[in-house]
């Protein structure tokens, strides 16, 4: 009982500890300016949480569900600001899934290898997450438009939204973002799995 216990705990934690990660992406005001670090941060709590869970149960396929969780979660949130007046595209609803799907697909075809689902996963991982929601971010309406239109109301007077100002700080936004999240995923998902290892001790 302490177990399924304790992997409830695990899935409702990670999923807001991910979700609050890269909290700027969800509102389109700040969806652009901020995209490299959502990259960093989405995709480095995705396969923290993921790793964790997957070795917890031992099961292929488990990361696939940990994200559909949270993509359920952030379609809810969604929703509530729909029927708070604001329009559809004031939430951009991450792409989780895909990635979670390349981490389980490492972890089988590895034969259930641990380093390799860190390793393979967690690279993967870094890698995709920023393209398919950069891909996700194209289908969204203009992100300064939505931004002036439609303020948030708990946005500080000094965050309003401005121009973006990507091109000063690196040409290809997918490609920072890429790249240090495939680097950053690894370690983390480490940490995860020694979490994990320190669970059952």
């Amino acid at each position: 009982t302490t177990h399924y216990l304790f992997i409830v705990v695990v899935a409702v934690n990670s999923t807001l500890l991910t979700i609050n990660a890269g909290d700027y992406i969800f509102y389109t005001d700040w969806a652009w300016t901020s995209f490299v670090v959502f990259s960093i941060a989405q995709s480095t709590m995705l396969v923290v949480g993921a790793i964790y869970y997957m070795l917890f149960t031992g099961v292929p396929g488990t990361a696939t569900y940990y994200a559909t969780i949270m993509t359920i979660y952030t379609w809810v949130a969604k929703g509530a600001w729909f029927a708070l007046g604001y329009p559809m595209d004031f939430i951009t609803v991450p792409v989780w899934i895909p990635s979670a799907m390349l981490l389980d697909l490492t972890y089988w075809a590895t034969r259930r290898n641990k380093h390799a689902a860190i390793i393979i996963g967690g690279t993967l991982v870094g890698l995709s997450l920023p393209i398919f929601n950069m891909i996700n971010l194209l289908l969204v309406r203009d992100p300064l438009e939505m931004a002036f239109k439609y303020p948030r109301p708990t946005l500080p007077p000094y965050m309003t939204p401005i121009e973006p100002q990507v091109g000063k700080f690196c040409n290809s936004p997918v490609a920072l973002g890429s790249g240090a999240g495939a680097v950053l995923s690894v370690p983390v998902a480490a940490l995860g799995a020694k979490l994990n290892t320190w669970t059952y001790r």
